[in-house]
């Protein structure tokens, strides 16, 4: 029996360990960050002997000295950068914009989590869309769009989201690992199944609408709110009154209470369920094994570590463009490439934000 039991685990184990470390979506198939190790130089100086009056003083030539650097969390690598993803899909990714567009860099050696949320309007070069559909350029949304399959219009790696990730790093030399991809439907499953999440409002939030043509999102008067799936989405939704800034406080604050929620123990206890149960439902590269990764660093992130950031305002200019595509004028973010690239790399170097930009968690 002993041996039997072995066997059918020395077969088995290699399989598992495949599927374990199998991404669950199409890659991105992009060049990933590398680690720079920590070092630190010294200076070393040479003694004089005072009876000695023809010997100079002399300096050494620097010699490098590794200072050891702690072994990240969890088994992960040091550093990743992911795409995180909101789309407005209800059912599938085939189609849908890309309702909410963040980036985030994951230490898992500090540990620390930094968000940069990208505005969804803004103008930019799409690459690598074939010439025969005349589309250069769009809004940062629209190559999410134009590249999921259901589009046909890249076929290129990674489906939407490669083609976003790739839209980005053309524009702002912004690299990512990995991507997920979220559609309104499983969000609101996903809240659903973590027991729903609470989240105080310091003022009233109003999402109604009278016009038939606008969905209307509802009220939110001031004071502690228990949000189902549902509530949670309409309110991470409102900006019809406000703007696209208001709307990413509002969506950083249910991120907050939907982190809180996952580290209740008993949800925290829950989560490998959790995971296995939405696998499927989210798009991702991200592999069984990753996902457990980032599950398993949360009880080690602390409030101060998680810090969210946009680019500042007076960089975002609003615009309307006429999209030859649509074959109208629409409004638009137009932004100087160069300048959001220089925040682009203090992001990717850990050097920007150092304190948060946006309510952090509470």
């Amino acid at each position: 029996m002993l041996l039997l039991l072995g066997l059918g685990f020395g077969w088995g184990y290699p399989f598992f360990l495949r599927k374990w470390r199998t991404p669950l979506g199409a890659r991105l198939a992009l060049p990933t960050s590398t680690a720079t190790p920590r070092v630190t130089l010294a200076v070393q100086v040479a003694t004089v002997h005072p009876t000695l009056p023809d010997q100079t003083q002399t300096t050494a030539a620097p010699t490098p000295i590794a200072t050891p650097t702690p072994a990240p969390l969890c088994g992960a690598p040091p550093l990743l950068y992911i795409l995180a993803i909101g789309a407005d899909s209800g059912e599938s990714y085939t189609y849908g914009l890309a309702d909410a567009i963040r980036v985030v860099r994951v230490d898992f050696v500090t540990p620390k989590v930094t968000a940069l949320t990208f505005p969804r309007d803004l103008w930019v070069e799409i690459p690598e869309i074939n010439t025969k559909y005349n589309i250069t350029h769009g809004k940062l949304n629209q190559a999410y769009f134009y590249g999921n399959k259901g589009m046909g219009y890249y076929q290129g790696e990674g489906e939407g989201p490669g083609l976003l990730a790739r839209t980005l790093q053309h524009n702002f030399g912004l690299r990512v690992d990995h991507y997920g991809a979220i559609n309104m439907n499983t969000f609101v499953k996903l809240v659903d199944a973590v027991g729903g999440i609470d989240i105080y409002l310091p003022e009233d939030v109003d999402g109604t609408s009278e016009d038939p043509s606008t969905v209307d999102l509802g009220y939110f008067p001031a004071g502690q709110h228990h949000f189902t799936g549902e509530e949670a989405l309409r309110f991470a939704r409102i900006r019809k009154k406000y703007n696209d800034f208001v709307r990413q406080d509002h969506q950083t604050m249910v991120l907050c209470a939907l982190r809180a929620k996952l580290k209740e123990p008993a949800v925290l206890a829950r989560l490998p369920q959790i995971i296995t149960a939405f696998q499927g439902s989210v798009q991702t590269d991200l592999s069984p094994e990753q996902l457990m990764q980032l599950a398993c660093l949360l009880p080690h992130l602390k409030r101060e570590n998680i810090l969210f950031a946009s680019f500042p305002p007076e960089l975002l200019p609003p615009s309307w463009v006429y999209n030859p595509f649509y074959k109208k004028t629409t409004f638009a973010i137009r932004a100087d490439p160069q300048a959001l690239r220089e925040y682009v790399e203090k992001f990717m170097a850990g050097t920007w934000p150092d304190q948060p930009e946006e309510p952090a968690c509470p």
